[in-house]
């Protein structure tokens, strides 16, 4: 170990693995695949030449996002075989993490969607860009493109999301509001403010990768989402218990049936109401919520 402590290329390589995480997780929306990308990342590395490289940080960042570009190409091709709608990967995060507003946001389950329906250079060349804050001419080597084109799919990109991602940035703690105001509803069962909390056209998005009962299609609207939920916990018959969590740097809830965890909920809000529910069930999708993953824009 003292060996390894003391090689250059590994030292580079652990100084910026977090922010490597996060890079491949906020392109890839999986952290399995991120932790298979840095370890592709990691083989490169390790046959370069350390001394000659200039910025280790940028040069590593390069790599990573090549890595991710290729899997994300190969993961497109495996989600059209994905049974019902696709969430991403969520993870348990530190409280700092949603004190930094610009991760919390890019982290977000609202903005990861969006940034799903990008091409993979659009998605890497506007993470690159608009999260981690890398030049043009850095993002132009990850990508293998000009500077004078990374500029015009950034534009183009972030044009894209912002017609489609929240119009307001909400606090962390209107989000909690928001939570725990449908929590106590669930929990009274109190249907008449269980509706009061959900916008009128409120989207349910259910994740339960063909193994975990999840509606195969969003669904739409206060009165079916109200149907949904309750409807899914009085057909369980169990005893479901749902409590607060921190979820990619956003207040989020787990919830457990007869003490197994059955998933997590994350929420969109806008004007102080819920208008987006994002219900990870799917089990290969849950091993990252009961124990942190540090991540970093740095």
């Amino acid at each position: 170990m003292s060996d390894r402590a003391a090689d250059p290329a590994t030292e580079a390589f652990v100084a910026h693995r977090n922010l490597l995480f996060t890079v491949a997780y906020e392109l890839l929306g999986s952290a399995a695949d991120a932790e298979d990308v840095l370890q592709e990342t990691w083989l490169r590395w390790v046959k370069v030449d350390v001394g000659q490289v200039r910025d280790q940080r940028a040069y590593l960042v390069r790599i990573t996002t090549r890595q991710s570009l290729g899997r994300l190409r190969t993961m497109r091709r495996r989600k059209e075989a994905y049974v019902g709608p696709w969430l991403p990967e969520p993870l348990l995060t530190a409280p700092d993490v949603a004190q930094d507003v610009e991760l919390a946001e890019s982290l977000s389950m609202a903005l990861m969607l969006v940034l799903e329906t990008l091409s993979p250079t659009e998605r890497a060349v506007f993470v690159l860009r608009e999260a981690f804050g890398v030049g043009y001419d850095e993002i132009a080597a990850a990508v293998d493109k000009t500077p004078a084109a990374v500029r015009q799919i950034a534009h183009r990109a972030r044009r894209h999301v912002d017609a489609r991602r929240p119009r307001e940035v909400v606090s962390p703690s209107e989000n909690r509001a928001a939570l725990e105001a449908f929590q106590r509803a669930l929990e009274t069962g109190d249907l008449q403010t269980l509706l009061d909390v959900l916008a009128p056209d409120v989207v349910l998005v259910a994740d339960g990768g063909g193994v975990k009962q999840a509606a195969l299609r969003p669904v739409i609207g206060a009165e079916k989402v109200v149907r949904m939920i309750v409807g899914g916990i009085a057909r369980y018959g169990g005893t479901a218990t749902i409590g607060p969590t921190l979820v990619n740097g956003n207040p989020a809830l787990v919830v457990h049936l007869d003490g197994e965890l059955d998933g997590v909920i994350a929420i969109r809000v806008e004007n102080a109401l819920i208008t987006g529910f994002y219900y990870v069930r799917n089990p290969e999708k849950l091993s990252r919520v009961e124990s942190e993953t540090p991540l970093t824009l740095r």
